[in-house]
């Protein structure tokens, strides 16, 4: 998922705070008949990475005006989107979305891809998964579709036994007895600061360097090229009402062929997105699919 929370002590920025007036219009360029009054806005969880601004340009260039949102929470984008603030949005996967939809009762719909990425177990105590010593502390996050994902990465290791072999539904509740490892879940914005207390821990991609780490330190990643890994594909998320847009489907297609703004993306990644054109109709079958495994787990 894309970018960060908050640090331990930060609260959460009223919607009247974050989300400013519109004024301008967005104008015409290859928007055709769906220029909107204003500009279109989308929410993200990490704005100050550089390449935003240069989406901004070159959406503007193309006769789109943007504006970007930040929030500093996960929670807040989707309702945020639902209640009409946001246009679109960008920063989460298709699990987190599914279940975002299936637990609020919404329809959000994904209207393009942008990345895959490496979800990484770092450590400042031990160089290697093996050093971590049997009865240790790892750290996860406690959100629903993360927890699982680092789950199966604590597994892929070694450092854990899941029940039935685990699941994208996996939780803590799933780890078997005599694992080597025992594991905490925290929010996810504090795995990171955590690691002075913990052997190790999951991290999100988004707080890896706020942690003052390099994506190169993970002592271990899952692999996001792997066909199994569509359920995290990032997406820009809209209402349902939006799905086919146009000019929704224009600015998705400046994200994903501007060499500037991929460049830009893979450099706030540290080189570790795996860049994604997924189509349209895969998406929603994806988020789909994923909604009804959720619905039939609970």
């Amino acid at each position: 998922m894309s970018k960060r929370l908050l640090t331990a002590a930060a609260l959460a920025l009223p919607l009247t705070l974050l989300l400013g007036a519109c004024a301008s219009d967005a104008g015409s360029g290859d928007a055709g008949d769906a220029a909107q009054d204003g500009p279109v806005r989308i929410g993200v969880v990490g704005a100050g990475d550089p390449y935003w601004e240069t989406y901004k340009e070159a959406a503007a260039d193309e006769g789109i005006e943007v504006d970007i949102v930040d929030f500093t929470e996960y929670t807040q984008p989707n309702p945020a989107l639902s209640a009409g603030e946001l246009d679109l949005n960008q920063f989460q996967h298709i699990i987190y979305l599914a279940t975002y939809n299936v637990n609020a009762g919404d329809d959000l719909v994904a209207v393009g891809s942008t990345a895959t990425y490496p979800l990484g177990l770092y450590s400042t105590q031990y160089d290697s998964v093996d050093d971590i010593p049997e009865g240790a502390t790892v750290a996860v996050p406690n959100d629903e579709s993360n927890q699982a994902r680092g789950l199966l990465v604590l597994q892929a290791q070694g450092l854990i036994e899941l029940k039935d072999g685990g699941t994208v539904f996996s939780t803590t509740a799933d780890v078997e007895p005599g694992s080597k490892v025992k594991v905490e879940a925290l929010d996810a914005a504090l795995t990171a600061t955590s690691l002075p207390d913990v052997a190790a821990a999951i991290i999100n991609n988004d707080f890896v360097e706020d942690a003052g780490l390099k994506f190169d330190d993970a002592l271990a990643t899952d692999d996001p090229s792997d066909p199994s890994a569509q359920p995290y594909i990032n997406i820009f998320a809209a209402k349902a009402e939006d799905a086919d847009n146009p000019t929704y489907q224009k600015l998705v297609e400046i994200f994903q062929d501007t060499q500037a703004v991929t460049d830009g993306l893979q450099e706030a990644s540290g080189g570790s997105a795996v860049l994604v054109k997924t189509p349209k109709d895969e998406l929603a079958s994806a988020l789909k699919q994923v909604e009804d495994d959720i619905r039939a787990n609970q």
